[in-house]
């Protein structure tokens, strides 16, 4: 069975003191939970002083961006040993944002698994849609394309860590969320494609996150879904509170609480 994986992207917030404060926070609410993988993933100015924080808990620190190469000349960048030396374990590879605003390409979030992969950290690959291609009808087609673009030359025993996270666009921090069958529709396709291009079996260990205006109330529903395992949170998880919600309702689902 998938172990579930709650991951909050803090995107451009918090200063290194509430960087701290918030992790305290939920550290100190979520201490008791043995059945779900937490991540978070503050800004770069907050790396160290957060992974310290978490040093010894059962939270672990993601990057939300890195280079593929190891040092060099490269202003501005930061390289998978620098993230790892600090104590990070995940890195978000090629969200959104970053495809939006920054140029992220197929091509460089394979570039940027890879040296993920060969440096020890997880990447967690990010794909999906903008409302565009969801009202023309290509969903499928994009996300199909940025997973076979995000793994290509990669063989099924490399790719053993990966993550990958759907995220409609159109439902990142706008309030929208697309329906608990939408997401499903397409996290199984995910799955589906992953079996094509690998086996069944390593499709069926690949875990796959929804990420688009995640929160407490929605949660449970999603998570309901067969090919959902977990979250990329963002606006939600800037908040103890929600967050630790979102972590207790998928806690209590995969104990059979609820």
């Amino acid at each position: 069975m998938r172990i579930p994986v709650i991951a909050g992207n803090w995107k451009m917030y918090k200063d290194v003191r509430e960087a701290v404060e918030l992790a305290n926070d939920i550290k100190r609410e979520v201490y008791n939970v043995d059945n779900v993988e937490i991540v978070v993933c503050p800004p770069f100015v907050d790396l160290g002083d957060v992974c310290e924080m978490l040093d010894e808990s059962n939270i672990l620190v993601g990057a939300q961006n890195c280079y593929w190469e190891k040092e060099g000349a490269f202003t501005g960048e930061v390289s998978i040993p620098m993230l790892k030396s600090i104590g990070c374990k995940y890195v978000v590879i090629g969200h959104s944002e970053r495809r939006q605003f920054f140029g992220e390409t197929d091509e460089t979030v394979n570039k940027k698994v890879a040296a993920c992969i060969n440096g020890g950290l997880i990447p967690i690959m990010c794909v999906g849609e903008v409302l565009a291609e969801r009202e023309a009808g290509k969903t499928l087609d994009v996300v199909k394309k940025q997973v076979s673009g995000g793994l290509k030359g990669f063989n099924e025993t490399f790719i053993s860590t990966l993550i990958i996270a759907y995220e409609p666009v159109w439902a990142i921090g706008t309030g929208r969320t697309a329906t608990p069958l939408q997401a499903q529709e397409v996290h199984s396709m995910i799955r589906d494609l992953l079996s094509k291009l690998y086996s069944k079996a390593k499709a069926d260990s690949i875990r796959i996150l929804y990420g688009g205006s995640v929160k407490p109330d929605n949660i449970v529903d999603l998570m309901k879904q067969g090919d959902i395992d977990g979250a990329l949170i963002g606006g939600a998880s800037l908040k103890s509170a929600s967050f630790v919600d979102i972590i207790r309702s998928t806690s209590g689902l995969r104990s059979g609480k609820k």
